[in-house]
Parts: C-alpha cells; structure tokens; sequence
C-alpha cells in the first residue's frame, strides 16, 4: 500500500515514514500543499495523509483539488481541533479526521480501516452487526445463522444504515447525512438524525446505550465501525 505524507512538520514526517515503512507501507512524501497535489497526481497514492495547515495551498484546498479527479482515501492530520474546520474538511472530500496530539495506536488503525476495502471493490451485498447480517439488497436483518429476524426497519432507516454501512470506518458528517436522507433543506435539522440513529441502535445494537458499530463522533457525525 503507497502513502503521500503531507505535512510540513519534518520532525513528523520522519517519525510517521519511520513508522510506516516498519510496517510494510510505501511513503511518498510532500512537505507543502502544491506539491502534495503534484505527488498525489503522478504518484497514485492508495492513501493521503494530510495536514490542514501548510504552505502555498490550504490542505482544504489540497483537498478538493484531489477530489476533482480521485476517489482516494484522505486521512487528515492536523492540529486544528475546532469542529467547523473539521465539518469543512470533510465535506470538501476527506474520510476521516485525527487531531494532533494523536495515539500512534490510532493513526495506524484508522490506516488500516481504509487499507480494508480496496478501490473499486464491489459493494458488499450484505454486513454484519454483531450477531446480525444486514442484507442491503434484499433489505432484510437476518440471524447469525441466516434466518430471518423479527427486526424490521422503516425506509428512512433503511437509507440511513444502508449509507453507513457502504461507508465502513469513514466518518459521515450530520450534514452529508441529512442532506442525502431527507434533502439540502434539512442539512442542518440534527433532532432527526438524533432521532433515527437511535431507532437503530435499539433495533441493532447489542447494547444500545453503549453501541459498538453505529459510533457517534462528538460534534461532527457518526460512522460505522465494523
């Protein structure tokens, strides 16, 4: 697997490429935002790592620069904690978010979350949720065994869980979420997604006030852990 590292923190960069090369992974490196976007273009990269704040162009920037032609997984990095810069990040492309200081433990796991579904692997026809399979096609939950569960969703549940459950460890943000299961006029009605997210989580997890697989990220939206 080949990684752009984009940060213009040496320091971090030598620890991150250290890191990374241990452990099997390609690093191809830029320390600016222009010259992220020129290795991004000739080095196909299978994942970016990027910093917000760099020189020459804003990694926001870098971001929907790379959007306009790649599907890439984008992975930021960066020391900016205010959660509108992290809503604008990823609505302008990224998949996920880690804030500096960060647990090395972490960052290689959100890596390996990205690393687990190659690009352009077919959609997964059914999941599993804990002791349950989510069969998308047929839109019906099923036992561990195959049989049929008593559980049944509404149709806003179902496009809620269908568009988690597609996107496996990358963050949705309550904007794109809402704007896709009820449209652009109610981007910023939270109590909805409040609401339907715990239907499914009573209706799905093992243990709803604790949940596993369908995890709120404070301040910014949900994602599906696997």
């Amino acid at each position: 697997m080949r990684i752009l590292l984009a940060d213009d923190d040496e320091q971090l960069q030598r620890a991150l490429r250290i890191t990374l090369t241990a452990r099997g992974y390609e690093v191809l490196q830029a320390r600016d935002g222009a010259e992220a976007i020129d290795v991004a273009a000739s080095g196909h990269p299978d994942l970016i790592v990027l910093d917000l704040g760099m020189p020459r162009v804003d990694g926001i920037d870098v971001i929907r620069a790379v959007r306009a032609w790649s599907s890439v997984p984008i992975l930021v990095l960066s020391g900016r904690t205010d959660s509108t810069e992290k809503v604008e990040a990823l609505d302008a492309g990224a998949d996920d978010y880690v804030t500096k200081p960060f647990a090395m433990d972490e960052f290689l796991a959100r890596i390996r979350a990205r690393s687990r579904r190659p690009a352009g692997e077919e959609d997964a026809a059914s999941v599993r949720i804990g002791d349950l399979e989510v069969d998308l096609a047929a839109r019906a939950v099923r036992t561990a065994d195959g049989r049929p569960s008593t559980i049944r969703l509404t149709p806003t549940e179902w496009r809620l869980l269908e568009l988690l459950l597609r996107n496996p460890g990358k963050l949705m943000t309550r904007q794109m979420l809402l704007s896709e299961v009820w449209g652009p006029y109610h981007a910023n009605d939270g109590g909805y997604l409040r609401l339907y997210m715990a239907q499914l989580r009573r209706k799905l997890e093992p243990v709803p006030s604790q949940p596993r697989h369908l995890v709120t990220e404070p301040g910014m939206g949900y994602r599906f852990d696997p």
